[in-house]
């Protein structure tokens, strides 16, 4: 067992203390930072709970425990203490993923109750651009419309696959996930680059905030590759994601992805941090 100080479940008494800590890291906290503004911190509207570390009024770390497990600003003692909270509960994530120091030391102690792990990406580098892309963008790369989700669909799959390893419709057959690209759709937050029906080129903004916005979902098509397409769609999406989102644009990408990285760069990304991903 454990010895450490507890963590505790936060609501949206503690909101703006909260946002105050995500907005320390803002590209490092984008996707917990966009789901708080989103929905607050009621534990049914943002699907999962929200676990702090010091008392209200010196709250030092957070951790994000829904679909995954997100610490946030959280050194040695708060990893400990959100652990302990996560190791009693059990596993109900389907991955551990945040700044490589924190989710680590994490995973070790988890790993005995919640193991093995279907993978684990160790270096996943944080790249932000805050600047109009350096690349010339693809003026054909635009909004997808609603009416062209049957067509977006299997990109998305594709992508998630290739991504993470596993189909979207395990599990639920993919409902969530069509739920989630269609929402994305309706928003105005998924583009891509269509030749009459055949994606080409995607990439959605998965989360955003008034200091930054996280791309997510790039892909091109396997027969379209090595054509100029990413970096040029990639431009698009930035210069898009600046003028009508946030300042900063930032994602996260293996580190032995390095086509992806390579472009990436071309585009004008730095890279600014470290990610680490545990996938169950």
């Amino acid at each position: 067992m454990l010895r450490t100080s507890a963590s505790r479940v936060l609501d949206d008494n503690d909101r703006e203390e909260v946002l105050a800590l995500l907005d320390l890291d803002p590209v490092a906290n984008v996707f917990v930072a966009s789901r708080v503004r989103s929905v607050g911190l009621n534990s049914a509207r943002l699907g999962g709970q929200m676990w702090g570390f010091g008392p209200r009024g010196g709250l030092t770390s957070l951790c994000y425990a829904g679909a995954n497990l997100v610490p946030v600003n959280a050194g040695l003692e708060a990893v400990q203490a959100f652990a302990e909270r996560a190791r009693r509960q059990g596993r109900r994530c389907s991955s551990i993923v945040g700044p490589v120091q924190a989710v680590e030391p994490m995973w070790e102690i988890l790993q005995p109750y919640w193991g093995p792990a279907r993978a684990i990406r160790r270096q996943q580098p944080v790249m932000r651009i805050a600047s109009a892309p350096l690349a010339a963008p693809d003026p054909l790369v635009r909004r997808v419309r609603p009416d062209e989700f049957d067509a977006l669909l299997p990109a998305c799959v594709a992508m998630f696959t290739e991504e993470v390893g596993v189909s979207p419709d395990t599990g639920d057959g993919g409902a969530l996930y069509r739920t989630r690209v269609a929402e994305l759709i309706r928003i105005g937050r998924s583009y891509a680059r269509l030749d009459g029906r055949q994606v080409v080129f995607k990439a959605e903004i998965g989360a955003v905030t008034p200091q930054a916005c996280q791309i997510q979902g790039v892909w091109v098509h396997p027969e379209r590759r090595g054509q100029g397409h990413a970096v040029a769609g990639m431009a698009a999406v930035v210069d898009q994601a600046l003028r009508y989102f946030a300042p900063v644009v930032t994602l996260y990408v293996n580190d032995f992805n390095h086509p992806a990285r390579a472009v990436y760069r071309k585009v004008g990304f730095t890279e600014v941090g470290t990610f680490m991903s545990v996938l169950f």
